[in-house]
């Protein structure tokens, strides 16, 4: 297969990606922000996770990561497109349940509220499970050994340190509101974990 396909594969998943985003990042700006849990490992975390969503576009505009191409195959491709669709719904799903409490780092918002309906009533986290998906589409679409893998392992370990230091910002700020939540909840796979 033609790996143009994969190309225009990421191409099209990155763009719906932006689109998602784009707005509410624009509009929980306009939100005062009360307190702010960035951490200079929070942002060093984050500007790591983001190599994982540059080297496909590296990959995509030069041959630097030639060395690492592997021929395309159809079911892997077929997956990785399920898992963009599955994770960019999941993606636009929690954008827009959170609403205007939504923020890049661990911030509390002016007024800010537990939200624990629509997506938010099955996981806690499903953001992180939407760009677990995406990461995973990634790696099947892209027939590279360097660029396609990237995402999921940097995201892993933005997971690692991330996902306890919100849970702990959530707890401090909702108290047992939030320890009752994470009773009812799993956090990234529903009924399980």
């Amino acid at each position: 297969m033609n790996p143009w396909i994969a190309k225009a594969v990421m191409i099209a998943a990155t763009a719906v990606m932006i689109a998602i985003r784009a707005p509410h990042g624009r509009r929980s700006r306009s939100i005062k922000t009360v307190k702010s849990h960035k951490t200079k490992r929070d942002i060093a975390l984050m500007m790591l996770s983001s190599v994982g969503l540059l080297l496909p576009l590296i990959w995509i505009m030069s041959p630097r990561l030639s060395f690492a191409d592997y021929p395309l195959r159809l079911a892997p491709l077929l997956a990785g497109i399920g898992c963009f669709i599955w994770g960019l719904w999941l993606f636009y799903r929690s954008h827009r349940d959170l609403g205007t409490f939504w923020s890049v780092t661990l911030e509390v918002r002016e007024n800010h509220r537990l939200i624990t309906e629509g997506i938010y009533r099955r996981i806690r986290h499903p953001m992180y499970a939407a760009l677990l998906l995406y990461s995973i589409g990634q790696a099947l679409v892209l027939p590279n050994w360097v660029a396609g893998p990237s995402y999921v392992l940097l995201l892993g370990i933005l997971f690692v340190f991330r996902i306890q230091a919100e849970e702990r910002m959530m707890v401090d700020t909702f108290g047992d509101q939030y320890v009752s939540y994470m009773a009812k909840t799993k956090r990234l796979v529903p009924k399980l974990w």
